[in-house]
């Protein structure tokens, strides 16, 4: 058997030294970029965040335009400016991702619609107007729309005011 040589023993605990320093550089490089991706997935969040604030802190003055243009009854250069001003604004909350929710004839969906009203239709869970236009932003309701649904009259409700009637 032949016996190491101080320099064969110095070489391999360096090669040892060196595997170790090696996967200790894997884990932080590893660690770092798991780092990243947090710090990114964290800071998008906040911008969603942020935006989607601005953008529900913008909404009065949208329902404001809307009432405006809706309420104006002759068709001056002041109001077909507001009309374009008001175009300008949507197109831009449109480029930002906000989309208004259909409403008025849809079937009411509380995850879209917020019921602020009822009336007897035949049209059960129906939304016959629109009180206040909702939005979404990308996939996330942003402020819920505010509607006035029909309800049809229950059986019992039927039998009991006949009931009623009858003494």
């Amino acid at each position: 058997m032949k016996k190491k040589t101080e320099l064969e023993v110095k070489n391999e605990e360096l090669t040892i030294q060196m595997k170790d320093l090696t996967d200790t550089l894997k884990r932080v490089q590893a660690e770092f970029e798991n780092y990243k991706k947090r710090v990114d997935k964290e800071n998008s969040t906040k911008s969603r965040a942020v935006k989607a604030d601005l953008i529900r802190r913008m909404l009065p003055i949208v329902d404001s335009f809307e009432l405006a243009i809706k309420n104006c009854h002759e068709k001056t250069d002041f109001s077909k400016g507001v009309e374009m001003i008001f175009a300008q604004v949507m197109d831009f909350m449109h480029g930002e991702g906000l989309r208004p929710i259909n409403a008025k004839g849809q079937k009411f969906d509380p995850h879209m619609h917020e019921v602020m009203l009822q009336e007897k239709s035949d049209n059960d869970e129906i939304i016959l107007d629109e009180l206040q236009r909702g939005y979404m932003l990308n996939e996330q309701v942003l402020r819920h729309s505010k509607v006035k649904i029909g309800k049809k009259e229950a059986e019992d409700d039927i039998k009991g005011h006949q009931k009623g009637k009858g003494t």
